[in-house]
């Protein structure tokens, strides 16, 4: 008997013929995580106001995705610990078990407000990472006032940290999200962030007149 396969987040999944263009299966993800992050009321937190709330702006009938929203709940995102029930609308119809019982509608868990940082876009940045350093814990908290720093001096440069962290766990090159640790990013090997440090390093070295002459020459090549 083969071992059950964990659960994989597949957020930053592309197709094989097209590196540059998301699976469905990913773009499905990224859009539960973004409503769940976001300030919707509860109905459109459940599986079917989630699937709704999807298909209306894909233009098609939510019912032709709502199996697909359920998997990506039940078997990956609730799992994982990236979102978790939030509590349950009672129901005026339907079997009386289930009239009892409600329907379950979601939020996300702090790992999930993380993963959120990954895919949600510089305007959602600011109000998430105060959520996110909000439930820190002390390991955590150092990164807390040069990350805040940076969202408002170079807010692509702090995006693209958040992206290369959530997505080297998604490619099994950081073993958990939690307790955010920065310093993980080590073992994992970036040029571009190489490229980033090496650029940021020589410019706090040079006099006031080489800054200026280099931020020009950023200028007309950017």
């Amino acid at each position: 008997m083969k071992p059950e396969s964990k659960p994989k987040l597949a957020i930053f999944d592309t197709f094989k013929t097209r590196i540059k263009d998301l699976t469905g299966e990913a773009k499905r993800q990224r859009a539960i995580i973004s409503i769940l992050g976001s300030n919707v009321n509860p109905a459109e937190r459940t599986r079917t106001g989630i699937s709704q709330k999807i298909a209306k702006k894909q233009e098609i009938s939510w019912k032709n995705i709502y199996s697909g929203i359920f998997r990506d709940l039940d078997e990956i995102l609730l799992p994982m610990e990236i979102a978790e029930e939030n509590g349950r609308l009672p129901l005026k119809r339907g079997p009386k078990a289930l009239q009892e019982k409600g329907i379950p509608y979601y939020h996300l868990t702090k790992k999930g407000i993380l993963v959120g940082l990954a895919i949600n876009g510089i305007e959602a940045m600011g109000p998430q990472l105060k959520e996110f350093f909000s439930k820190s814990d002390p390991i955590e908290k150092e990164f807390e006032k040069i990350l805040t720093k940076f969202m408002t001096a170079s807010p692509i440069f702090t995006y693209s940290i958040f992206q290369k962290y959530v997505k080297a766990f998604c490619e099994d090159k950081i073993n958990e999200l939690l307790p955010f640790d920065l310093s993980k990013l080590k073992d994992v090997s970036d040029e571009n962030l190489i490229i980033q440090k090496e650029v940021l390093l020589a410019f706090v070295k040079l006099s006031n007149q080489e800054k200026k002459d280099m931020t020009a020459f950023l200028e007309k090549i950017t």
